[in-house]
């Protein structure tokens, strides 16, 4: 089929000098004197039919022609014909808005750095449709809107109308944790040994700088949780998401600020959404939310918080000051847990400034590949 609307300025132009049978029947009927009523008299034909084929939104269909042959005189292979003709080149410019229509919808993707981390691959652009579509298991776009956007906003209730995070990027960082999923086994869900892990993750990897990452994932998967680690979209700056996979939790997190204090944060924040909230929330932090929603983030924080430092801990932190370096080392030594973890939460509280945990060296970038 050949086509030569490239842009939308053609196919408004071809939307407007385009002639449909109707045309050519109105402007015999003008020469005639006759109406429209009257030549639906004739023909034996409901009034709205010979509009609606004045209009073009009725087809001429061969019986039709031959009807319109006996009334008006012109043969009936004239409106077939002109029919025909009209609906192949309706139909040419109807396919050439829908190639627009999904050129602009791959291009709401976040696809240069989608291929740039590897993500999807595909050649010079000539198959990025194809790449998305494989890579979010959908068979067409529209077939990624009823899917994806519909787990995106499967909590919908709980999202902000004020979020200004791009969906497009959002689902993309979702579907990319997903798949890092699949490769991972893990063993069948135990809240308790979850419980446990945690503990355990919380004495035996804060503290450490070097290879946690994969401890932090081995301990998690034998208590039934999945946890994967996806850099951050540019248009998608998330901390990180918890939701379940069939009967198995998901924690995915982000590489947002940079730094082993708020990874560690949103981790345990991840893990109290698994703990205490309902198996089908889909949970995304870094969004704005509704009061149902809010009231659960204040919940996880409220976790994390005690887990990284205990309420009675942090007493015992905001009786000494000032906080010097040597200071929050050996405080963190005391209660055996990262200095970075409290130099996050003196600056939390306003005691000092977040840039000296970084100054003293505590906070250490949180390099991941996903």
């Amino acid at each position: 089929m050949k086509n030569n609307y490239r842009n939308r300025k053609d196919i408004a132009i071809a939307r407007e000098i385009i002639a449909c049978p109707g045309d050519t029947l109105v402007e015999h009927l003008e020469c005639t004197g006759m109406t429209q009523a009257e030549l639906a008299d004739r023909m034996g034909r409901p009034k709205k039919t010979i509009n609606e084929i004045i209009r073009g939104k009725a087809q001429i269909m061969p019986e039709t022609a031959l009807q319109l042959e006996r009334v008006i005189g012109i043969p009936a292979s004239f409106w077939i014909n002109k029919e025909q003709n009209y609906r192949l080149r309706l139909a040419e410019i109807n396919e050439a808005e829908k190639r627009l229509d999904e050129a602009d919808r791959i291009r709401m993707f976040p696809l240069k750095e989608m291929i740039k981390k590897g993500w999807i691959t595909c050649e010079k652009g000539l198959d990025e449709k194809n790449a998305l579509l494989s890579f979010f298991r959908v068979a067409s776009l529209d077939a990624y809107e009823r899917v994806c956007h519909k787990q995106l906003y499967a909590s919908a209730y709980r999202m902000s109308e004020k979020s200004s995070k791009d969906p497009y990027a959002m689902s993309a960082w979702l579907r990319q944790g997903e798949r890092q999923s699949e490769s991972l086994q893990a063993a069948a869900y135990d809240k308790k040994a979850f419980e446990q892990a945690l503990l355990d993750i919380r004495t035996r990897l804060v503290v450490k700088d070097e290879g946690f990452l994969s401890e932090l994932q081995g301990s998690c998967l034998q208590a039934g949780v999945k946890v994967v680690f996806t850099p951050c979209l540019q248009k998608a700056p998330l901390n990180g998401s918890t939701r379940w996979m069939n009967d198995t939790p998901l924690i995915q997190l982000s590489d947002r600020f940079k730094r082993n204090d708020i990874f560690w944060f949103t981790f345990f924040h991840e893990a109290a959404h698994i703990l205490k909230h309902n198996k089908g929330d889909l949970f995304i932090e870094g969004l704005d939310y509704s009061c149902d929603g809010k009231k659960k983030e204040a919940e996880a924080d409220a976790f994390a918080e005690e887990c990284l430092i205990s309420r009675k801990d942090e007493k015992l932190l905001l009786k000494h000051r000032p906080y010097e370096k040597e200071d929050i080392e050996r405080f963190a030594k005391k209660i055996g847990t990262h200095p970075a973890v409290v130099a996050g939460r003196l600056a939390n509280k306003g005691l000092i400034k977040h840039s000296l945990g970084r100054f003293y060296g505590f906070y250490k970038n949180v390099e991941l590949k996903g």
